[in-house]
């Protein structure tokens, strides 16, 4: 079994003040279209996990399918057409196959093993594949991976590094750290949150951690660099 990472606290520190701030409660209701008024809308990204009944689901979860492209856009990023041609019928595809089938689907990040998320684990190596096809790069590859995998695989894009960095040695390494320190107590946290938001409990805790922060830190006003 690999050591424990080292957590680095400025990380940490950043992360619990979004899971603790009262709006992040206002924040999840509103992306999640939880007793807004009437005309209002959710966010697109509300269905990120769950559309068509989710990437992870028993039958689909070693496969990425037409689906899981459209479920992306929902978070206002697109695979290129080429790639996703060569995802749905070409050897990208099944190279992306055999790496889902070695990486874990019914487990949450905090209860894996640490070695599930390392450099040249089966998930780091899906994740190396899809951000060198051309044009998709670390945001789109990570979001593919959240898709398939929202319990274990956290989404992280432009504005999640702009709110908190990017920790050494990676962020699914940081943030395995910071779930498990004290006991899971961030874990329980992200549950207690969602369930005080009223928001399903089939959305994974990594997804409430990741719409807490991209909330938070939208309204905070930063010009995140594109």
């Amino acid at each position: 079994m690999m050591s424990p990472v080292d957590l680095p606290k400025p990380f940490a520190e950043r992360l619990r003040a979004f899971i603790a701030d009262p709006q992040a409660v206002v924040d999840l209701r509103r992306y999640f279209g939880i007793g807004l008024p009437p005309g209002a809308a959710a966010f697109t990204g509300s269905r990120f996990e769950h559309l068509a009944g989710g990437g992870d689901r028993p039958e689909v979860a070693d496969r990425i399918m037409a689906e899981d492209l459209i479920a992306v856009q929902t978070l206002s990023v697109t695979v290129p057409a080429p790639v996703a041609l060569d995802i749905l019928e070409g050897p990208l595809g099944a190279q992306l196959s055999g790496l889902l089938h070695a990486i874990p689907r019914d487990i949450d990040m905090t209860d894996a093993d640490i070695s599930v998320l390392a450099d040249g684990s089966p998930a780091d190596q899906a994740w190396q594949l899809l951000e060198d096809q051309p044009d998709v790069g670390w945001v789109i590859a990570g979001k593919l991976l959240a898709r398939k995998r929202p319990r274990l695989l956290p989404v992280y894009d432009k504005v999640v590094r702009c709110a908190l960095g990017r920790p050494r040695p990676s962020f699914w390494l940081a943030l395995y750290a910071a779930l498990r320190e004290d006991d899971r107590a961030l874990h329980r946290q992200l549950l207690a949150l969602r369930q005080v938001a009223g928001v399903p409990e089939a959305v994974s805790a990594l997804r409430v951690c990741d719409v807490a922060v991209w909330m938070g830190h939208r309204a905070e006003g930063h010009a995140c660099p594109r």
